[in-house]
Order: structure tokens, then C-alpha cells, then sequence
């Protein structure tokens, strides 16, 4: 079964803590009526610090929308390639033998997308395949896992690499003056992420099951208004409450394939705010232990999107995984409203390192490019 590798993780070098976050908004928005209730549900989002891709004084102004793209474009380019190294030596393969590239990001665009800028320049075949995912914002992390796991399934050779670049300060909109968008302003960071996902070998989280659930009727909840000056974040003050209404897609998921949800030995799961760490506590009645590592990445890099899942990973690493066998579950939470989850077992098996070079066995497309073997 494919195995879900050590993810490498980076954050800019600018940091903002929270204290300067108040701080900030009680000198911007002195004026504003609801000041006091945006200054609580800072506080209360438990974000310590956070990073930032450009210095704080840069951040707060505003270029225009293509400035803000070309440098999304420009730093994704410079921070990506050292992360992607790092995580291709966990797994202990190297770039020709990743077989496709799954790129996540909602916070900037780039057609074509950075996974062909990645093939030209960091020695990726040509026939890699791209899956750039866009729209799927805090959930895209976990759908990048799911579509991995899918591809390792088909083709039980492939390797793949998973890349999130999430660049959240530069959509900051200083004409935003709504709660949701003040409270996003305290809450989003910055950060980098990859992962190798290998169809044979490997240590890590072994993949057996995946799933999607979409609530209905719950598209406008978390959205982008794409308006002249670029992305604005719309956050409906309903969402801190969505877990009631997931959790039992994740219970169900977990049913599904035998297990219970509270005899789950680990859970990395997004943190888009503490109580969403509360509330699955409470409805699939887990111990908070075991969300750790996902309230120390809320904590120490605020909701860093599609890479908070990839972040809590390293740190289960980090801290030593569990036994093996053990079984867990990842799962990534976004706007639609969409869980993306996956289920797998924990594997210390020492990694096999693939010849290098070697790719997979292949079989002639329609259109006369090398392609892989389905079982």
C-alpha cells in the first residue's frame, strides 16, 4: 500500500505575534464599532505567532492585485525548491523518480502552473504528471493525500510528490473591514510544505482508505470575492460550528473500514481555529491529546491553509510516531463546506530506496507518451 512519507516544512523568516497583531488592529481600527469583539476573537483564536513573507509594514500595504501575484510567484519560485529537496530525502527518492506532482495553493495563481516551472528546473521527467489543485483552499491538503493514494493505487509502483505553497499574507485587504476578514487578519500565516507519497517502500502513514464529504447548502460559508483589487476572504460566522456537521462523515468513514473513531491511535487533522479541535473531541469523543500536534501548528503558525495538515504530520514525526499498525486518520477541512480524509495505519519499516532513474513500468498512451501500468 502507498506510504505517506515525512513531509518537510519552512516558514518565512518575518514573524508576527500576537500581541502585535492587537496591537496593530487597535491603532488601524480605532474607530471601528465592533473593535472590541474582533480584539476577543484574536485572542481567543490561541495563534502565538505567526510568519509572514514579506515584512510586516510591506504587508500591510497594498500594490494591487498583479504586484501581489508576481510576488507570489516570485517567492514560490525562490522558498519551494529547498522544501521539496528536503522532503524527496525523506523518502529517499530523487526528482526522476517522482512519477506526478500534486501542487496546492489558494493564494496566488499561476498558469501554467509551478509544477511545469519545477519539472523544467529540478530535474522532474518530462512525462511527470502535473495535478495543480486551486480551489479546495484549507481542504486542499488532505485532497492532495486522497489523489496521491488514488494514483499510488492505479499504478502501485509510482511515487508522488505533494507541494503546498501558502502565501496567506498577501491577501490581506486593508479595505475589509467585516469581522470575518479582521478576525482572518489575526488568524492565517504563511508557510511551505512537501511530501512524498511511494507506492512501495517508505516510513510514514501507510494509505488504505480515502473519502470526501460536502455539506450541502454551504458554498457561500468560505469563499473569495475576486474583485479588481485581487482575493477577498469571506468567512461566515457560522463556520467555528461546522464539525457538527462532519464529524459524522469522519465516524463514518472510520466505520466504513472496520475501526471506531475513538479507537484511533492518531489524528492530523486541519486547525482552522480552536474550536474546531474542541468540537471533534466532542463529537467523535477522542481524547484532546491526540490533536497535539495540530494545536501546536495553530498555535505557533496560526491556519497556514493547505499546509496545517503537512505541518502537524512532521510534528507527529518529530515527536517519534506511535507503534506499528497503529491506525490514524488525516483529514483537511475547506470551503464547500469539504472534509477530505484519509485513513491509514502507522509503518517504522526502514525505506527502501528505489534505483535512481528507474521509472515505473509503462505501457504506450493514445497519444504515443510513455505512461504507467495499471494493475
Amino acid at each position: 500500500m502507498p506510504i505517506l512519507c515525512r513531509p518537510a516544512v519552512a516558514v518565512p523568516e518575518h514573524v508576527i505575534t500576537q500581541e502585535q497583531t492587537l496591537e496593530l488592529a487597535r491603532r488601524t481600527h480605532a474607530d471601528h464599532p465592533q473593535l472590541k469583539l474582533v480584539l476577543r476573537l484574536i485572542t481567543n483564536t490561541g495563534v502565538r505567532t505567526r510568519h509572514l513573507v514579506r515584512p510586516i509594514e510591506e504587508t500591510l500595504t497594498h500594490p494591487g492585485f498583479e504586484v501581489r501575484n508576481r510576488r507570489y510567484e516570485a517567492e514560490a519560485k525562490e522558498r519551494v525548491p529547498a522544501v521539496v529537496r528536503r522532503a524527496l530525502a525523506h523518502a529517499g527518492v530523487e526528482p526522476p523518480d517522482i512519477d506526478m506532482i500534486v501542487y496546492v495553493s489558494c493564494t496566488g495563481f499561476m498558469m501554467p502552473s509551478l509544477t511545469a516551472w519545477m519539472i523544467n528546473t529540478m530535474g522532474f521527467r518530462p512525462d511527470t504528471r502535473q495535478l495543480p489543485i486551486a480551489q479546495l483552499g484549507c481542504a486542499a491538503g488532505g485532497a492532495a493525500v486522497s489523489r496521491a493514494h488514488d494514483f499510488c493505487t492505479a499504478y502501485p509502483t509510482a511515487n508522488v510528490l505533494i507541494v503546498s505553497c501558502e502565501f496567506c499574507s498577501l491577501l490581506y485587504q486593508p479595505a475589509d473591514l467585516g469581522v470575518g476578514s479582521l478576525l482572518s487578519n489575526g488568524l492565517f500565516g504563511d508557510a511551505l510544505s512537501a511530501a512524498v507519497v511511494r507506492g512501495t517502500g517508505g516510513t510514514g502513514m501507510r494509505l488504505e482508505r480515502n473519502a470526501s464529504h460536502l455539506v450541502p447548502d454551504t458554498e457561500s460559508w468560505i469563499s473569495y470575492a475576486v474583485r479588481e483589487t485581487g482575493f477577498h476572504f469571506l468567512l461566515d460566522k457560522r463556520v467555528p460550528g461546522t464539525m457538527r456537521m462532519l464529524a459524522p462523515a469522519l465516524r463514518s468513514l472510520t466505520a466504513d473500514h472496520g475501526w471506531e473513531a475513538d479507537g484511533l491511535d492518531f489524528l492530523i487533522v486541519h486547525a482552522g481555529g480552536p474550536r474546531i479541535l474542541d468540537d471533534l473531541c466532542h463529537y467523535l469523543e477522542v481524547d484532546d491529546h491526540l490533536f497535539r500536534f495540530s494545536r501546536a501548528t495553530l498555535t505557533e503558525r496560526g491556519n497556514i491553509a493547505s499546509s496545517v495538515v503537512f505541518d502537524a504530520l512532521d510534528r507527529f514525526f518529530a515527536a517519534g510516531g506511535t507503534h506499528q499498525d497503529a491506525p490514524g486518520l488525516l483529514a483537511g477541512f475547506g470551503p464547500g463546506i469539504t472534509a477530505e480524509m484519509v485513513l491509514g495505519r502507522w509503518t517504522a519499516a526502514p525505506a527502501i530506496t528505489p534505483q535512481r532513474g528507474a521509472p515505473p513500468a509503462t505501457a504506450a498512451h493514445p497519444n504515443g507518451s510513455r505512461g504507467l501500468t495499471a494493475p
